[in-house]
Protein backbone atom coordinates (compact mmCIF):
# COMPACT_ATOMS: atom_id res chain seq x y z
CA UNK A 1 0.00 0.00 0.00
CA UNK A 2 1.23 3.55 -0.70
CA UNK A 3 2.30 5.49 2.36
CA UNK A 4 -0.64 7.36 3.87
CA UNK A 5 -0.72 10.92 2.58
CA UNK A 6 1.79 10.26 -0.20
CA UNK A 7 0.44 11.39 -3.57
CA UNK A 8 1.87 12.15 -6.98
CA UNK A 9 1.65 15.87 -6.23
CA UNK A 10 3.50 15.40 -2.92
CA UNK A 11 6.23 13.39 -4.62
CA UNK A 12 6.70 15.95 -7.39
CA UNK A 13 6.67 18.89 -4.98
CA UNK A 14 9.42 17.31 -2.91
CA UNK A 15 11.32 16.57 -6.10
CA UNK A 16 11.08 20.26 -6.99
CA UNK A 17 12.51 21.26 -3.62
CA UNK A 18 15.42 18.87 -3.93
CA UNK A 19 16.10 20.03 -7.50
CA UNK A 20 16.20 23.64 -6.30
CA UNK A 21 18.56 22.69 -3.48
CA UNK A 22 21.06 20.47 -5.29
CA UNK A 23 20.39 21.07 -8.99
CA UNK A 24 18.16 19.18 -11.40
CA UNK A 25 20.95 16.86 -12.68
CA UNK A 26 21.64 15.75 -9.09
CA UNK A 27 18.02 14.88 -8.33
CA UNK A 28 17.77 11.12 -7.75
CA UNK A 29 14.95 8.83 -6.77
CA UNK A 30 17.07 7.56 -3.89
CA UNK A 31 17.38 11.06 -2.45
CA UNK A 32 13.68 11.67 -3.01
CA UNK A 33 12.68 8.44 -1.27
CA UNK A 34 14.90 9.26 1.68
CA UNK A 35 13.42 12.75 1.98
CA UNK A 36 9.89 11.32 1.90
CA UNK A 37 10.74 8.53 4.34
CA UNK A 38 9.78 5.70 2.01
CA UNK A 39 11.54 2.92 0.15
CA UNK A 40 12.45 3.79 -3.42
CA UNK A 41 10.11 1.20 -5.00
CA UNK A 42 7.18 3.01 -3.32
CA UNK A 43 7.79 6.00 -5.56
CA UNK A 44 6.82 4.01 -8.64
CA UNK A 45 3.24 3.97 -7.41
CA UNK A 46 3.22 7.70 -8.12
CA UNK A 47 5.81 8.37 -10.84
CA UNK A 48 7.21 6.31 -13.70
CA UNK A 49 10.87 6.91 -12.85
CA UNK A 50 13.47 9.66 -13.06
CA UNK A 51 12.39 10.77 -16.53
CA UNK A 52 8.76 10.86 -15.48
CA UNK A 53 9.64 12.88 -12.39
CA UNK A 54 11.62 15.41 -14.38
CA UNK A 55 8.82 15.69 -16.93
CA UNK A 56 6.33 16.41 -14.16
CA UNK A 57 8.66 19.01 -12.65
CA UNK A 58 9.07 20.62 -16.09
CA UNK A 59 5.30 20.77 -16.66
CA UNK A 60 4.64 22.38 -13.30
CA UNK A 61 7.59 24.75 -13.66
CA UNK A 62 6.54 25.96 -17.10
CA UNK A 63 3.01 26.65 -15.92
CA UNK A 64 4.32 28.36 -12.80
CA UNK A 65 6.68 30.55 -14.81
CA UNK A 66 3.88 31.43 -17.25
CA UNK A 67 1.82 32.60 -14.29
CA UNK A 68 4.70 34.63 -12.85
CA UNK A 69 5.36 36.34 -16.17
CA UNK A 70 1.69 36.90 -16.88
CA UNK A 71 1.16 38.62 -13.54
CA UNK A 72 4.24 40.76 -14.12
CA UNK A 73 3.07 41.88 -17.55
CA UNK A 74 -0.63 42.43 -16.86
CA UNK A 75 -1.70 46.03 -17.27
CA UNK A 76 1.66 47.00 -18.77
CA UNK A 77 2.82 47.54 -22.34
CA UNK A 78 5.99 47.63 -24.41
CA UNK A 79 9.09 48.64 -22.43
CA UNK A 80 7.27 48.68 -19.11
CA UNK A 81 5.99 45.15 -19.71
CA UNK A 82 9.41 43.94 -20.87
CA UNK A 83 11.10 45.35 -17.76
CA UNK A 84 8.55 43.97 -15.32
CA UNK A 85 8.56 40.57 -16.99
CA UNK A 86 12.37 40.44 -17.17
CA UNK A 87 12.79 41.21 -13.47
CA UNK A 88 10.15 38.62 -12.56
CA UNK A 89 11.90 36.05 -14.77
CA UNK A 90 15.26 36.71 -13.17
CA UNK A 91 13.89 36.57 -9.62
CA UNK A 92 12.03 33.32 -10.25
CA UNK A 93 15.11 31.75 -11.83
CA UNK A 94 17.25 32.76 -8.83
CA UNK A 95 14.73 31.45 -6.31
CA UNK A 96 14.06 28.18 -8.14
CA UNK A 97 17.26 27.10 -9.94
CA UNK A 98 16.22 23.46 -10.28
CA UNK A 99 12.81 24.30 -11.65
CA UNK A 100 14.38 26.90 -13.91
CA UNK A 101 16.63 24.22 -15.40
CA UNK A 102 13.55 22.06 -15.98
CA UNK A 103 11.88 24.87 -17.93
CA UNK A 104 14.65 24.68 -20.55
CA UNK A 105 13.53 21.16 -21.44
CA UNK A 106 11.91 21.23 -24.88
CA UNK A 107 8.69 19.23 -25.25
CA UNK A 108 9.01 15.75 -26.63
CA UNK A 109 7.11 15.70 -29.95
CA UNK A 110 3.63 14.40 -29.31
CA UNK A 111 3.66 15.18 -25.59
CA UNK A 112 0.54 17.33 -25.64
CA UNK A 113 0.68 18.37 -21.98
CA UNK A 114 4.26 19.57 -22.31
CA UNK A 115 3.50 21.35 -25.57
CA UNK A 116 0.63 23.21 -23.90
CA UNK A 117 2.76 24.13 -20.88
CA UNK A 118 5.51 25.46 -23.13
CA UNK A 119 2.98 27.37 -25.21
CA UNK A 120 1.66 29.04 -22.07
CA UNK A 121 5.04 30.69 -21.50
CA UNK A 122 5.37 31.71 -25.14
CA UNK A 123 1.84 33.14 -25.15
CA UNK A 124 2.69 35.65 -22.43
CA UNK A 125 5.72 36.87 -24.38
CA UNK A 126 3.69 36.94 -27.61
CA UNK A 127 1.09 39.18 -26.00
CA UNK A 128 3.84 41.60 -24.96
CA UNK A 129 5.36 41.57 -28.45
CA UNK A 130 1.96 42.33 -29.92
CA UNK A 131 2.23 45.67 -28.14
CA UNK A 132 5.19 46.37 -30.41
CA UNK A 133 3.14 45.30 -33.44
CA UNK A 134 5.44 42.29 -33.78
CA UNK A 135 3.57 39.19 -34.97
CA UNK A 136 4.25 35.79 -36.53
CA UNK A 137 7.95 35.33 -37.41
CA UNK A 138 8.85 38.81 -36.16
CA UNK A 139 7.38 37.96 -32.76
CA UNK A 140 9.25 34.64 -32.66
CA UNK A 141 12.51 36.45 -33.43
CA UNK A 142 11.85 38.88 -30.59
CA UNK A 143 10.85 36.16 -28.12
CA UNK A 144 14.00 34.19 -28.93
CA UNK A 145 16.15 37.29 -28.48
CA UNK A 146 14.47 38.06 -25.14
CA UNK A 147 14.83 34.48 -23.92
CA UNK A 148 18.46 34.20 -25.02
CA UNK A 149 19.41 37.48 -23.35
CA UNK A 150 17.66 36.75 -20.06
CA UNK A 151 18.79 33.12 -19.92
CA UNK A 152 22.37 34.11 -20.65
CA UNK A 153 22.34 36.73 -17.90
CA UNK A 154 20.75 34.61 -15.18
CA UNK A 155 22.90 31.59 -16.05
CA UNK A 156 26.13 33.60 -15.89
CA UNK A 157 24.99 35.28 -12.69
CA UNK A 158 24.17 31.94 -11.04
CA UNK A 159 27.57 30.57 -12.03
CA UNK A 160 29.39 33.58 -10.57
CA UNK A 161 30.41 34.70 -14.04
CA UNK A 162 30.19 38.43 -13.37
CA UNK A 163 33.39 39.30 -11.56
CA UNK A 164 34.06 42.85 -12.70
CA UNK A 165 33.48 45.60 -10.11
CA UNK A 166 30.38 47.06 -11.73
CA UNK A 167 26.91 46.84 -10.19
CA UNK A 168 25.06 43.82 -11.60
CA UNK A 169 21.66 45.46 -11.17
CA UNK A 170 22.79 48.36 -13.34
CA UNK A 171 23.97 45.96 -16.02
CA UNK A 172 20.72 44.03 -15.97
CA UNK A 173 18.62 47.19 -16.19
CA UNK A 174 20.63 48.38 -19.17
CA UNK A 175 20.28 45.00 -20.89
CA UNK A 176 16.51 45.11 -20.46
CA UNK A 177 16.31 48.73 -21.65
CA UNK A 178 18.39 47.79 -24.68
CA UNK A 179 16.01 44.96 -25.53
CA UNK A 180 13.01 47.28 -25.31
CA UNK A 181 14.76 49.77 -27.60
CA UNK A 182 15.62 47.01 -30.05
CA UNK A 183 12.03 45.76 -30.20
CA UNK A 184 10.82 49.31 -30.85
CA UNK A 185 13.25 49.55 -33.78
CA UNK A 186 12.12 46.16 -35.08
CA UNK A 187 8.53 47.32 -34.87
CA UNK A 188 9.26 50.49 -36.82
CA UNK A 189 11.21 48.51 -39.40
CA UNK A 190 8.35 46.07 -39.86
CA UNK A 191 5.89 48.94 -40.23
CA UNK A 192 8.10 50.57 -42.86
CA UNK A 193 8.34 47.31 -44.77
CA UNK A 194 4.58 46.91 -44.75
CA UNK A 195 4.09 50.50 -45.91
CA UNK A 196 6.65 50.06 -48.68
CA UNK A 197 4.97 46.89 -49.85
CA UNK A 198 1.57 48.58 -49.92
CA UNK A 199 2.92 51.58 -51.85
CA UNK A 200 4.66 49.44 -54.43
CA UNK A 201 1.52 47.36 -54.88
Amino acid sequence: MPRAGLTEARVVEEGERIADEVGLPSLTLAALAERLGVRQPSLYKHISGTDGLRRSIALRAKNELAGVLGRAAVGRARGDAIASMAHAYRMWAKEHPGRYAAVQRAPVPGDRDDEVASANVVRVASDVMAGYELHDDDAIDAIRALRAALHGFVTLEAAGGFGLPVDIERSFDRLVAGLATAFTAWSEGSASSRTGSSSSG
